[in-house]
């Protein structure tokens, strides 16, 4: 199978050897069980303008978004601004998390100093198209994200303690709220009007080592962004089914 049509959800830390990588592309968040012990899921605030949102988005917008949008391996050469950045991230962080506690946090590879040191943690078959979009996002999160609970989810005086205690709960939060991040960084990027390329292909050891060992975070998935040239596109892959994926009690 060429590298880059297999639709495949990020993996978590632990979970795929360097030696069992393979090269693929994200387009579906992983779906996970909620522990029952899980923090209800709070909006950050209410975005600027929400009191008049309004009915549904028109069809265009939900082409651009879901049904047109395809996973991109080539980009035309379109630098993207810092303001586009700036604009993508405060967009995509009125997405909902846990307790509020936004555990992502996204590294913005621009320069090709930065993408040199991200080339050998690449899987083979996602180096030539990484190396060559405007931007590669790393897609990561904060292990120690209740750290900034108290500014975060102030009605709730004790919330860090929830976690603090729990290191098991606490890692399950950060990747599951991080995970649903990386997927409103996609979300948000093609509203804006780029092109997304997720991908799980590479060493997280690697990364983690040479991006965040002064952090301490994590690596998720990766995410290319540009302004997509169709010549790099795959033929359109299926999705199940609402009967095959989904079931009403």
């Amino acid at each position: 199978m060429p590298s880059g049509t297999v639709d495949e959800a990020p993996v978590a830390a632990g979970t795929m050897p360097a030696d069992t990588m393979r090269s693929g592309t994200v387009e579906d968040t992983p779906a996970e069980e909620a522990p029952a012990a899980e923090a209800p899921v709070e909006q950050a605030a209410a975005a600027p303008g929400a009191e008049d949102r309004g009915g549904a988005l028109d069809e265009a917008a939900l082409e651009a978004i879901f049904r047109a949008a395809r996973t991109h391996n080539k980009f035309r050469d379109e630098p993207i601004s810092d303001e586009a950045l700036h604009a993508l991230y405060d967009l995509l962080k009125w997405g909902p998390t846990s307790a509020n506690s936004s555990p992502a946090r996204f590294l913005f590879l621009r320069s090709r100093e930065a993408k040199e040191r991200l080339r050998p943690a690449l899987s083979p078959g996602n180096r030539e198209k990484t190396m060559s979009a405007p931007v590669t996002v790393i897609v990561a999160y904060e292990p120690r994200f209740y750290d900034r609970l108290p500014d975060l989810f102030p009605h709730a005086p004790d919330a860090r303690s929830w976690f603090t205690g729990n290191e098991a709960f606490a890692a399950e939060t950060a990747f599951r709220n991080g995970t649903l991040q990386g997927a409103y960084l996609i979300i948000a990027a093609r509203a804006l009007g780029l092109d997304c390329g997720p991908m799980s292909g590479f060493d997280k050891a690697k990364v983690d080592e040479e991006f965040f060992a002064y952090r301490g975070w994590k690596s998720n998935f990766l995410c290319n962004l540009g302004h997509g040239d169709p010549a790099g596109l795959f033929p359109r892959l299926p999705r199940l089914s609402f009967g095959e994926a989904c079931e009403i009690l």
